[in-house]
């Protein structure tokens, strides 16, 4: 190591003279002891001063520029050296360097400030401040055949592209047409990863989303899909997975979903759904498609187009096995489907209801969940349906178990919204008989204290209906539940909404044909509250308020 400490030294002078041949002399030694113990002779550098002189050397006119460039990225490499880098001003000179025309001087700039600021967010921070985005997506462009700088390009996009600060100055450029271009060109599993690779973090961001589906990065997705679906080979199967993940990315956004979804007729829509039958990973992913498809215009395409027989094909291979994502997805789907009204009845029709049923018996919350959520959109309005499934014991008598599930808020939630829709939407004694033989009213009364409006409001509906139609069978459950009292602190209570408060009222007023309800109204002082309620600023409020007190006043 004599030798490294002479060389430092003459290093420092020829530095200063900036002597081409002596220098040119001196760099090459550096990189050869760096090459034999890179540790050490890093340290030897530091400790030499040696790196504040080399911001002075990187300039696009010395033919030593691409050595001093590579010298620092060896160095580098070396975490306790990327700090030194920084204070030594080696930044700056560095990024200007991405200028240069010189293939050799571009790729060692490149992995040099790759390495200084490897794993660091505020150094790339300030990179993307700097302007580093444009340049290498031009350098892409224009060195596309050079294989080591494409890759340099590529692993500083993979690293910038996690912040989000560098999606606005991706988007401004033609990242996705290159990205694509050189897609389309690899033919190795490695080069197409590190692709990937930076695909992935890029096609989060909506504007980036389009321009990588106008650059047709989906019509490559799907040839791969094409060409690796049948393989048992590992990296086969990682690059399928890879792939099909992206796609749904790509789907994921408004704009880039219409593009390719092209009012139900697109090539690339229909080969996706095509999927849901094949192997497990594109089922997956066409189920975050359908999923994902929230618009109605869209949904109804679907529809027409037979999606749901295949989510239901798929839901019953998927009944014994048990395998929940495939249930959690698929569930997910056709509740998603079930919103536009006009598909409700095609979906009642197809069956939907008896093949969700089957998924009654699970133990799984997720499915549950979904299961719920599924029936509740297909019955919305659906007086026929909504009494058919709400004579179902089996199911009634499930739903008040789910309704006990305080370790999941959701198909606590679920369970109660389901078992007071199947009353508003049937209006029918029957159900109404069988919800109460079940022990179903407790959870409506419940309900009717939750903190979400639209749930207490579903549960006065439902109560108010259950007192016009089958009160007698209910009076026992609705006295036990204390439901009187209940209503008289929702009325009492300021923050109770004005919907709250009018069902309130219109339930009070149906609870008058209980000998024991009505001892209950009395007994609290009903009138006190509501004719407070005569000069609510809601109207209607003011309104059945009157209505109510009249009635209590006749009652009395």
């Amino acid at each position: 190591m004599d030798n490294l400490s002479d060389t430092l030294k003459k290093l420092k002078i020829t530095a200063v003279d900036k002597t081409e041949d002596s220098l040119e002399g001196c760099l090459d030694c550096l990189l050869q002891a760096l090459a034999q113990n890179n540790m050490e002779t890093s340290e030897k550098i530091q400790g030499s001063g040696i790196l504040q002189l080399f911001a002075n050397l990187l300039t696009p006119q010395s033919s030593c520029t691409a050595k001093v460039a590579n010298i620092i990225a060896e160095v580098a490499k070396n975490e306790f050296m990327r700090i030194p880098c920084v204070d030594a001003g080696l930044i700056s000179p560095l990024v200007q360097l991405l200028n240069s025309k010189d293939q050799e001087v571009l790729l060692q700039t490149g992995r040099a400030l790759g390495n200084i600021c490897y794993d660091s967010h505020s150094l790339q921070a300030q990179l993307i401040n700097m302007g580093v985005i444009p340049t290498l997506v031009k350098l892409l462009g224009i060195h596309c055949q050079n294989a080591a700088l494409t890759e340099m390009c590529l692993v500083a996009f993979g690293n910038l592209a996690e912040l989000e600060s560098s999606k606005e100055q991706f988007a401004s450029t033609n990242i996705a047409e290159e990205l694509v271009k050189l897609f389309k060109k690899q033919i190795e599993h490695d080069k197409r990863e590190m692709i990937f690779e930076v695909l992935a973090p890029l096609a989060e961001n909506d504007a980036i989303k389009l321009q990588l589906v106008e650059a047709g990065l989906v019509e490559c997705l799907l040839e791969i899909v094409q060409q690796k679906v049948d393989s048992d080979k590992e990296d086969d199967i990682a690059e399928l997975k890879t792939a099909s993940d992206l796609m749904v990315l790509l789907l994921l956004g408004d704009e880039s979903m219409q593009k390719l979804f092209e009012g139900g007729k697109g090539n690339v829509f229909q080969r996706v759904l095509s999927w849901i039958p094949n192997n497990h990973q594109l089922q997956l992913a066409a189920l975050a498609i359908a999923n994902f498809d929230r618009d109605d215009g869209n949904c109804i395409h679907m529809v027409d187009n037979g999606i749901v027989e295949k989510l239901m094909d798929l839901l019953d291979r998927h009944v014994e096995d048990g395998n929940v994502t495939v249930q959690h997805a698929a569930l997910s789907a056709l509740r998603n489907l079930a919103i536009p009204v006009v598909n409700k009845a095609k979906m009642l029709s197809a069956g939907v209801t008896e093949a969700v049923l089957k998924f009654l018996k699970s133990e799984m919350p997720p499915v549950q969940f979904k299961l719920l959520g599924t029936l509740r959109m297909l019955i919305d309005a659906q007086a026929e349906a909504a009494e058919q499934l709400g004579k179902n014991v089996k199911l009634v008598e499930r739903l008040v178990e789910w309704c006990e599930a305080k370790d999941h808020a959701g198909v606590m939630g679920e369970s109660n919204r389901l078992l007071s829709a199947l009353i508003r939407h049937s209006k029918s004694k029957d159900v109404i008989k069988t919800i109460v033989q079940s022990g179903g009213i407790k959870h409506l009364v419940t309900m009717a204290t939750s903190e979400h409006v639209i749930m207490q409001n579903e549960a006065l509906v439902a109560l108010a209906l259950i007192a016009a139609l089958e009160l007698g069978t209910a009076e026992k459950d609705l006295e036990s539940a204390k439901l009187v009292q209940i209503l008289h602190r929702l009325l009492a209570d300021e923050r109770s909404a004005p919907e709250i408060k009018y069902n309130s009222m219109v339930l009070i007023c149906a609870l008058m044909g209980s000998e024991s309800l009505h001892k209950e109204v009395q007994d609290l002082a009903f009138l006190d509250v509501i004719s407070k309620l005569r000069s609510h600023e809601n109207k209607n409020v003011a309104q059945q308020a009157s209505l109510t007190e009249q009635r209590l006043t006749v009652e009395s």
